[in-house]
């Protein structure tokens, strides 16, 4: 059972806030005649402490930078699992926490960004994969190689490439970035796809071990949370952190 934070959030910072503006008007001569309820003190105090951090944390989260954690290696080489990374918010437009509605249009995404969206089939479910196809485009996966709208995209040996990690050098946009191919035999998830108006086609920098637009199709604009744009923290698990890793930004 997944718990939505921005709806606990906002629940807490609704009630700490009614709380501390009953106080102000409706409870206030109780208060200073001594006739409020010891129970209701509390109650007041307690909100009064909370509500403008609830209320910073809120607006923080929902309108500029947010949290997040790698839970799989879909990313690699460029993001590794136990990454935590800082997502960018307001990047493709400011949105109300809970209902995700549009109040304000910042911009859209480019191709190459790294985003994180809410999955189309369970939104309560984020992935974070990069743009490659932008609304009206053809986008052709072959042979591990990329062709947009006809221009095929060229990759590149990475210096560091072994056998056993074959990492390629790829470009998209403004974007250079690594990539994986692990198995050079494998094209049965090759396609050629169209790119719907208002979506966008993302995948996986670990390209045969993603389950990105290939599988779940195109991304809806109204399904974007954020631009992903640099890692905070890096821990798998009972290891060590990578500190190397922190402040990187994600390219």
């Amino acid at each position: 059972m997944s718990i939505n934070l921005a709806l606990v959030l906002t629940v807490l910072t609704l009630f700490s806030g009614v709380i501390v503006a009953f106080d102000k008007f409706v409870w206030a001569r109780n208060r200073e005649d001594g006739s409020g309820s010891t129970t209701r003190r509390i109650i007041v105090e307690y909100s009064r402490s909370f509500f403008p951090v609830l209320l910073f944390v809120l607006f923080i989260r929902s309108f500029v930078f947010e949290p997040f954690r790698i839970p799989s290696g879909s990313m690699m080489p460029t993001l590794l699992q136990g990454d935590f990374i800082f997502v960018k918010k307001y990047a493709y437009g400011l949105r109300l926490p809970v209902t995700e509605f549009k109040i304000l249009e910042t911009g859209a995404p480019e191709r190459g960004d790294v985003i994180v969206f809410r999955l189309p089939s369970d939104p309560s479910i984020n992935y974070i994969k990069r743009v490659v196809g932008l609304p009206g485009d053809k986008i052709v996966y072959e042979r591990h190689r990329l062709t947009i709208n006809g221009e095929k995209i060229d990759l590149e040996i990475h210096a560091d490439a072994t056998p056993l990690e074959p990492r390629f050098v790829e470009q998209l946009g403004d974007r250079r970035h690594e990539i994986l191919i692990t198995d050079e035999t494998n094209n049965w998830k090759d396609g050629t796809f169209s790119v719907p108006a208002g979506h966008f086609f993302v995948m996986g920098d670990n390209r045969d071990n993603s389950k990105d637009s290939r599988f779940i199709q195109a991304i809806p604009e109204t399904n974007l949370v954020g631009e992903a744009v640099r890692i905070w923290m890096h821990m798998d698990g009972l290891s060590w952190p990578r500190w190397e890793r922190v402040g990187s930004k994600i390219q």
